[in-house]
């Protein structure tokens, strides 16, 4: 975790959007993850006009809000509203008569530009988020691996094109570093470097990359005396993409400096092994646990393709050295190379868990 942060360019200039194929569409609809609604991404892109969303100190948040015609808007409110609906109840429309679409927004940032829907219950006013954005199977493959392996439940829906997925709530990690991190006591930064430490180490083993600080939020909470923090990640498309091993360690990223440093500050060696130990050992649980789905799953990444042959090439290459397991030069693609890891993980700590019971 000591080690310099690298300021060379380590993502590409754009990763590409890569189609949803027939294995994986016929995947989301076994397990619930399809829908009949047609909130489409391209309808949404047909607004009349916008304009710009600041926010409370009146700096520019890079979305705008976006206004539609009266028979547009009379449509997409209602489809919207039933999207919700399924997201968060049982879809049975009994509660559509008190919802509202207060807003439409679209980002003008990034890659992805989604679409960002604000529903308010008019009974108490209480409102929540969600997200269109264009179907990406990279994105899908991230988003069910999250549900599956991570310590965090997810929910999302694919309509043909079309993704939705339900809003991450917590504070955006570059917000965290720059307005909340200074006024941690020394308590709360030995935790938040512990939790950095084991969401880094998830990364590399989901092999999810792009973890700047601006693609994870930090959720505290209050437990008794004190606030403990989580880190999650809220963007998923790069998921088996690049071929640079450090693209999938978020200590790599000037923007996690901060974060780097704090681990550095707080924590010994010692201390930072095995909080890897712990993290390996917990997803090692899950993928035991999810044998069935997970592989279901990996079946589809395999015969997916959802990266490059020169950087799918890089990537085993770079794991191989860094584990020193063979298995990963036979692997034929990004599925491939994934599953090979989590076997790698899954593997380890049987044979630590054999040792400890001989130890017992």
């Amino acid at each position: 975790m000591s080690e310099k942060i690298l300021n060379d360019k380590l993502l590409s200039n754009k990763k590409p959007t890569f189609p949803i194929g027939t294995s994986l569409s016929d995947y989301v609809k076994r397990y619930n993850r399809a829908t009949t609604i047609p909130v489409s991404y391209d309808d949404l892109l047909r607004f009349a006009g916008c304009i710009t969303v600041y926010d409370k100190n009146d700096e520019d948040t890079l979305w705008v809000r976006c206004y539609y015609s009266d028979s547009d808007r009379e449509q997409i409110d209602g489809h919207l509203k039933r999207i919700y609906d399924i997201l968060h109840s049982d879809g049975r429309d009994k509660s559509l008569d008190y919802l509202n679409v207060d807003a439409v927004d679209y980002c003008t940032f990034g890659n992805t530009k989604p679409f960002r829907i604000r529903i308010r219950n008019i009974l108490n006013d209480g409102f929540t988020y969600f997200y269109v954005k264009k179907a990406d199977a990279s994105r899908v493959y991230g988003l069910e691996i999250e549900h599956l392996l991570s310590p965090h439940r997810i929910n999302f829906l694919v309509y043909k094109n079309t993704l939705i997925e339900e809003h991450i709530a917590g504070i955006p990690g570059d917000e965290f570093i720059e307005n909340y991190m200074e006024d941690c006591d020394q308590q709360e930064l030995t935790q938040i470097a512990k939790e950095f430490v084991k969401f880094n180490e998830r990364c590399l083993i989901r092999l999810l990359g792009d973890m700047r600080s601006y693609n994870y939020v930090v959720i505290p909470t209050h437990d008794f005396d004190r606030v403990s923090y989580a880190i999650r990640a809220i963007d998923f498309d790069q998921q088996c993409y690049e071929g640079k091993l450090k693209v999938y360690r978020p200590q790599f990223f000037k923007e996690n400096l901060a974060m780097v440093t704090n681990v550095a500050t707080h924590l010994k060696s010692e201390s930072i092994e095995q909080y890897k130990k712990e993290e390996r050992a917990l997803i090692a649980k899950r993928l035991i646990n999810t044998q069935k789905r997970y592989r279901q799953l990996i079946k589809c990444m395999k015969a997916d393709f959802i990266s490059t042959p020169s950087k799918f090439k890089q990537l085993k290459k770079e794991l191989h050295d860094f584990t020193g397991d063979v298995a990963f030069k036979s692997t034929r693609s990004m599925g491939g190379v994934l599953n090979t890891a989590m076997e790698f993980v899954k593997r380890n700590y049987h044979d630590a868990d054999h040792e400890n019971q001989f130890k017992i």
